[in-house]
């Protein structure tokens, strides 16, 4: 461990503390404080407005299942890439990156053109009932894509450091592959799983960009809760934005607090 002297300490303590104090816990606490202000009937109205029960439906279908299929397709990328050896893995793993690095909005602009009533898929698909674009399963595709990574860099360093020893011993000593799975790997991942989890749930509930283009922000019908948040802050419900707002925070922010508190500490070497 590096030994500072105090003075650079403190510095450094002060800095971080006023860097998380102006980006992210003063925000926070005005917009908490806004809420509560006008007391606790408003934020019980501003709750029970039908959009706003539409809105957190809506993220709560598209959070579950962004949840639900990151975390089986994240597991499974994750060991393909560490476990295995292909052609393209190099450019699999740069890909995987690409919900990252490109814009919410150049994502729900490239859907649009995948899924669209006027395209070929699009076309196909309404043609056997299924809507894509302007309908929930839009805004479930939309929220899965850009979490896409978050389980996959998660898991992917901590089985590249457990390595395969005790699964190679496992399967000789005649376990099978879902044996091996549940029983030797999954254990030794599931912190890594369950960050990755906490992540892409927290990234759920605050998908704007990506979300506004494929639903097509229509009222009633295909606003998710940020969009509510947008809509009544612009036509100065400022009360329902900032209740919606400081939920979506609590909610998110409450997911990381179970997972620090119950995680086992970390032994120092």
């Amino acid at each position: 461990m590096i030994r500072e002297p105090k003075p650079v300490r403190w510095v450094l303590r002060l800095f971080v503390i006023c860097y998380v104090g102006l980006l992210v816990l003063w925000p926070v606490f005005l917009v908490a404080q806004r809420t509560l202000s006008p007391g606790w009937q408003a934020v019980v109205s501003s709750l029970s407005s039908p959009e706003v029960l539409l809105g957190l439906r809506l993220t709560g279908i598209a959070t579950f299942w962004s949840v639900l299929f990151n975390l089986v397709f994240g597991v499974g990328i994750s060991l393909l890439l560490v476990r295995y050896e292909f052609r393209g893995k190099r450019l699999l793993s740069v890909l995987l990156d690409l919900p990252l690095s490109v814009s919410p909005v150049v994502v729900g602009l490239a859907l649009m053109l995948v899924y669209a009533k006027g395209t070929p898929v699009g076309r196909f698909l309404y043609g056997i009932g299924y809507q894509i674009i302007f309908a929930t399963p839009g805004i479930v595709l939309a929220t899965t894509f850009v979490a896409l990574p978050l389980v996959i860099r998660e898991v992917v360093p901590v089985l590249t450091e457990i390595g395969d020893d005790q699964e190679v011993a496992a399967r000789s000593l005649g376990a099978s592959g879902w044996q091996t799975f549940w029983r030797v790997t999954l254990p030794g991942i599931k912190w890594a799983v369950v960050y990755g989890v906490v992540l892409t749930l927290a990234r759920s509930l605050g998908e704007f960009g990506a979300v506004k283009v494929v639903s097509g922000n229509i009222s009633l019908q295909t606003q998710t809760a940020t969009l509510v948040v947008q809509d009544t802050y612009q036509d100065f419900q400022q009360q329902t934005a900032y209740t919606v707002s400081l939920l979506l925070t609590l909610a998110a922010v409450l997911c990381i607090t179970v997972v620090a508190l119950l995680r086992p500490k970390e032994k120092l070497s």
